[in-house]
């Protein structure tokens, strides 16, 4: 491990940094500036919109139209500029309502400045402040170790080791690693970009986040339309030039045949969906750290659940003490006094303290801090007595029979049951507090739901797994019966068989949590977590999704994907349904924008071989393309569509896309044979086979529209009612000849009613007999 730097002076424990010398501090820029977001700033919003490879394309095809003086042609990009807008102005919407909602959220911590104890976000902090750290912070910047109370860290963020060290005065701390016992005042003594962390960021490159699945699919399209369009163009290009002479014509054949092959579009509508996903759930006071985490919780197998705040409330009561050969007074009082010494404030001290009991009067030479790997805290009296409070199959070392039956019976009515003892050295039991956790009033309900989506329900916790399967039974989870106590297994487990046969693990550690959820995905699921504890940390990174209840702990937090600020894991439902309306409506309209390329490609390749030219314009399709895609996928990207993802998106997108691409393929070959065989001139067969494209887009829009609402209904009616229109008056606006040029109209009607019969048949025979069989992957 690198050192960090020594401070140059150590700053006063009881008074900390003045006023005037944390001004001189942010003077200097020795400031905990934060710069990690997940939301771009507007500027690259717009740079990321505006500067991409398709649109350099249309720019470059813009200008040679430009130059055939054929202005009609321009109209293609209106589509262009449109998507450019509408995406824009959703990212900035989104981004700023996350922004928003993120500030507050953002992590504080107290500081002692001017001899007073101040609350401080964490960007405000500078270096040599003194700052408060107790279990389940986060170190917020590297630093040095001046008072410690049994203070413990874990560092596996940046050793990739998730072992406990234990911190005494003048060691040194890292941000980015979190405490998992005690408390402590630090200095720190490199703050912002000088951190460790920082710096090891900056060599290696900025942090990436999964690329969702969705991403993943439409980048490898890309990737291979960029090797493709270039060249299939210029061979188009160069091929008609040479047959007709006419550079003009060439140029606006091949341009008509490059905006085809462009998806315009769909990588900005995903991106769209993802960013109004994350406006939609932050209306909700659901915090999203990761665009790509609400896909992949649509995508989530298992979810994984800790017990208390996330099933039950945490709010915890003291039901009933029970006593061995002391008063109820006694052992309530040296309870009181582990809580008061050890400053713990999770749920199980704060049941302590309602009871309102004055602590032990006891004089302490050691402090023992809580930590979830132990289950126990504790003291050690000035007479070297140790009194300790935890788990009684962790800390009673030989538990009496009767005891034991106690521990039992109280479990399994879902009690939590707290130990207290002493050793001196002989062990003696003092007595064992019975507390009472309620299950959330809705959890029945959501948790059913969840279940019924089919996903499975597991329950990881540091609880008497006998407890932990009661309360899973009151929320409906499980029967009550299939759980284990993880305590008591071999180092040499199987945990890929372990959780394919359990569904509740009791008295889990928390590397062992982590190790749970590395099996789940060994055995091929993709694993969500959720949790609000120092305890769950590990898990949480280790998941694919994790969700933090907030409130409890900032480790928790700074690690999910997710931070539930209105403490309600019912949104768990909305969450979950957000995620699934991304991926079946980016995954339905895809197969829209994806039956352009595949035309356009197969026809480019076609025209090629036979030296003809490309048989329509750019501003023939202009119309066409907005009515069947344009403007349909963008209403289609907000629907509510909430079914299970089958995990096969090329599978159902080209189901669509292919019969229909073919469809278009046969007709405009027909067309253009026919035409020859006929000598219809270039606007006739052009418009035949536009007025081809755009019946065979309704019967895709159609198609993938179902269910077909009243309003899906009204949106393909007005949209079918204006192509009619376009065919009809806007001949000299887009290069069309009309519909109603009586010698050609007997063709339009063959071509109308042709056109739904083959599609279906076409994806009939492509999409149920051969697709199938494919494996798509």
């Amino acid at each position: 491990m690198v050192k960090i730097k020594k401070p140059q002076k150590y700053t006063s424990l009881e008074t900390g940094l003045t006023h005037l010398e944390v001004d001189s501090q942010v003077k200097r820029g020795l400031t905990n500036v934060q710069i990690k977001k997940l939301s771009r700033p507007i500027p690259k919003i717009l740079a990321d919109n505006l500067f991409t490879l398709f649109n350099f394309l249309n720019l470059i095809i813009a200008i040679l139209i430009f130059w055939t003086g054929s202005y009609r042609n321009l109209f293609f990009l209106g589509p262009v500029v449109a998507n450019i807008i509408i995406g824009s102005y959703q990212e900035i919407r989104a981004k700023i309502t996350v922004d928003k909602i993120s500030l507050v959220n953002v992590a504080s911590f107290h500081v002692t400045r001017d001899g007073h104890d101040q609350k401080v976000d964490i960007s405000n902090l500078v270096e040599d402040d003194i700052v408060t750290i107790k279990r389940g912070d986060t170190i917020p910047a590297d630093g040095i170790v001046r008072y410690s109370n049994g203070l413990q860290t874990n560092e596996s963020s940046i050793t990739g080791e998730a072992d406990t060290i234990s911190k005494s005065i003048d060691d040194e701390v890292f941000s980015g690693s979190f405490a998992i016992a005690g408390q402590a005042k630090i200095q720190l003594t490199q703050v912002g970009k000088e951190s460790f962390v920082s710096k090891i960021s900056s060599a290696v490159g900025k942090e990436k986040r999964s690329v969702s699945v969705l991403m993943k699919i439409i980048n490898n399209i890309i990737k291979i339309l960029t090797y493709t369009i270039i060249p299939i163009g210029l061979l188009l290009f160069f091929r008609s030039f040479l047959k007709n002479g006419d550079i003009a014509k060439s140029i606006l054949g091949t341009s008509a045949s490059v905006i085809g092959m462009i998806p315009e579009g769909l990588v900005l509508l995903t991106s769209v969906a993802l960013a109004t996903g994350a406006y939609n759930l932050s209306k909700r006071r659901i915090l999203v750290r990761s665009l790509s985490a609400i896909e992949t919780l649509a995508r989530v197998d298992v979810l994984c659940l800790d017990k208390t705040g996330t099933i039950t409330t945490g709010k915890l009561t003291v039901k009933d003490t029970v006593t061995y050969g002391v008063t109820k007074e006694i052992v309530q009082g040296i309870a009181q006094k582990i809580v008061d010494v050890t400053q713990e404030t999770n749920a199980t001290a704060m049941a302590v303290t309602a009871l309102n009991t004055k602590a032990a009067d006891l004089k302490i030479e050691k402090t023992i801090p809580f930590s979830s790997e132990t289950k126990y805290s504790g003291l050690v009296s000035s007479d070297n007595i140790r009194y300790l409070m935890g788990a009684p199959e962790f800390i009673i070392k030989d538990i009496d029979p009767s005891v034991k039956a106690t521990v039992q019976e109280a479990a399994e009515k879902g009690f939590r049951v707290i130990a207290i003892l002493k050793e001196s050295p002989q062990q003696k039991l003092l007595g064992l507090l019975l507390i009472s956790d309620e299950v959330r009033k809705q959890a029945p309900d959501t948790f059913s739901y969840l279940a019924n989506q089919g996903m499975d329900l597991k329950i990881i916790s540091g609880d008497n797994p006998v407890t932990v399967a009661n309360v899973a039974a009151q929320a409906g989870i499980a029967s009550g019966h299939d759980y284990i106590d993880m305590s008591s297994l071999p180092e040499d487990t199987d945990y890929r068989q372990l959780v394919k046969k359990y569904k509740i693990f009791g008295r889990v550690r928390p590397s062992q949590k982590a190790d749970l959820i590395k099996a789940m995905q060994a055995n091929g699921l993709t694993v969500g977590m959720t949790g609000d504890g120092v305890n769950d940390v590990l898990a949480m990174r280790q998941s694919d999704c994790s969700i933090a209840i907030a409130g409890e702990s900032d480790a928790a937090e700074a690690s999910a994907d997710f931070v539930l600020l209105n403490r309600n894991f019912d949104s768990m439902i909305f969450m979950l349904n957000e995620g699934r309306r991304v991926i079946n409506n980016v995954e339905r309209v895809a197969s829209l924008f994806l039956i352009k390329t595949i035309y356009s490609v197969v026809l480019s390749i076609l025209f090629i071989i036979l030296g003809t030219g490309y048989p329509f314009q750019p501003s023939q399709l202009t119309p066409i393309n907005a009515l069947t895609v344009g403007i349909p996928t963008f209403l289609l990207a907000l629907e509510p569509n909430y079914t299970r993802p089958a995990g096969r998106f090329m599978h159902n997108v080209m189901e669509i896309a292919l019969p229909a691409a073919i469809c278009n393929i046969l007709f405009i070959i027909t067309i253009s044979i026919l035409g020859n065989h006929l000598n219809f001139n270039y606007e006739t067969t052009s418009t035949m086979s536009v007025f081809t494209i755009g019946l065979i887009g309704f019967c895709a829009l159609i198609s993938i529209s179902n269910p077909l609402y009243v309003r899906k209904k009204v949106m393909i009616a007005i949209a079918f009612a204006l192509f009619i229109i376009t065919f009809i008056f806007s001949g000299n606006t887009f290069g069309l000849q009309s519909i109603l040029t009586w010698n050609y109209t007997y063709l339009y009607v063959a071509i109308f009613l042709t056109a739904w019969p083959l599609f279906m048949f076409l994806r009939e025979v492509l999409g149920r007999r051969i697709f199938s069989k494919i494996n798509w992957k």
